[in-house]
C-alpha cells in the first residue's frame, strides 16, 4: 500500500486522522483537525483551526480550510469548520472558520462539487449536492440550500440566502435572497424562470414542474405585490406541496428576494 502520509507533510501529533486518510506532499494539518475515513488530501493543502472533515472527501492541491475569518472583529476565538462526507473540493478553494458573532462554525454538507478558486467565508452554511463552478464566492453568513448550482464567478452578498434547487448564471451578483427553484443571472441578479432541467434530472414529475412554473408566474409575472403573491402561493401550496418551500423561504427572508 502507498504510504498514507507523505514524509514532507506536517501533521500535528494531536490531529485525528482515520488510518486510511492519504495526505500529499507539503500539507500542513493543525492540532484541532479531524479527518474521516477514505479522505484523500492532495499536495500543499492547509487544514487549520477546529476543523472536522468527514469521510470520502477529495481535497485538491493548495486548498485552505479552517483559516481565520477575514473579519476585523475576529479576536482568535476557537471557532471552526465542519464538512460532511463525499465532497469534491478542487484546487485553491478557501473555506474560513466561523466567528463568535454567529454560530461559530462554517458548515458544508455532503456530496458537494466545489470547483477551483471558490471561497466560502465565515459562518456560511452550505447544504448537500450543490455545485459551485470556478471562482464562485459567497460572503459571510450566506446560506445555500440543497442542490443549488452556482455558475462561474457568481458572487453572493453577506447574509444572502439561496434556496434549494436554485441556479445562477455566470457572473451573477446576488444582493438579495434567491428563492427555491428559481434561475437568476446578471448584475444585479434578475429572475429567469425556474430550474426546469435540474428538476427533471432530480425526478420531479411534469405535473409538479408545471405547478412550480405557475408559482413562478404568480411571484414574478402577474404584477402582484409581494403580500398578494404570497397569499396566492399559500393557496397553491395546498394542492402542490413543492410550492410550500417557496412560501416559507419568502416569509423568512430578511434581505428581501430578487424581483
Amino acid at each position: 500500500m502507498k504510504e498514507a502520509i507523505h514524509p514532507s507533510a506536517q501533521v500535528h501529533p494531536r490531529a485525528q486522522l482515520a488510518p486510511d486518510v492519504q495526505v500529499g506532499p507539503y500539507c500542513i494539518i493543525g492540532e484541532h483537525v479531524t479527518v474521516g475515513a477514505g479522505t484523500w488530501i492532495g499536495s500543499h493543502v492547509v487544514l487549520d483551526g477546529h476543523t472536522r472533515i468527514g469521510s470520502r472527501n477529495r481535497i485538491w492541491h493548495f486548498t485552505s480550510i479552517g483559516a481565520p475569518p477575514q473579519d476585523k472583529k475576529y479576536a482568535g476565538e476557537p471557532t471552526g469548520v465542519e464538512i460532511g462526507d463525499g465532497n469534491t473540493i478542487r484546487e485553491y478553494v478557501t473555506i474560513n472558520r466561523g466567528t463568535a458573532q454567529d454560530a461559530g462554525v462554517t458548515r458544508v454538507g455532503n456530496d458537494n462539487w466545489i470547483m477551483a478558486y471558490v471561497h466560502f467565508a465565515h459562518d456560511c452554511v452550505v447544504g448537500n449536492h450543490t455545485i459551485f463552478a470556478n471562482l464562485a464566492q459567497i460572503a459571510g453568513h450566506v446560506t445555500v440550500g440543497d442542490w443549488a448550482i452556482f455558475g462561474g464567478s457568481t458572487l453572493a452578498h453577506q447574509f444572502v440566502h439561496i434556496g434549494a434547487h436554485a441556479f445562477t448564471g455566470m457572473a451573477t451578483y446576488l444582493a438579495q435572497d434567491l428563492p427555491p427553484y428559481v434561475m437568476a443571472a446578471g448584475n444585479m441578479a434578475k429572475p429567469f424562470g425556474i430550474n426546469k432541467e435540474g428538476l427533471k434530472r432530480r425526478g420531479f414529475s411534469a405535473e409538479t414542474i408545471a405547478e412550480l412554473k405557475r408559482a413562478y408566474k404568480t411571484l414574478y409575472r402577474r404584477g402582484l405585490g409581494l403580500e398578494e403573491a404570497l397569499a396566492e402561493l399559500e393557496r397553491q401550496a395546498t394542492t402542490c406541496p413543492e410550492v410550500r418551500p417557496i412560501v416559507d423561504f419568502i416569509s423568512r427572508s430578511k434581505r428581501g428576494i430578487i424581483r
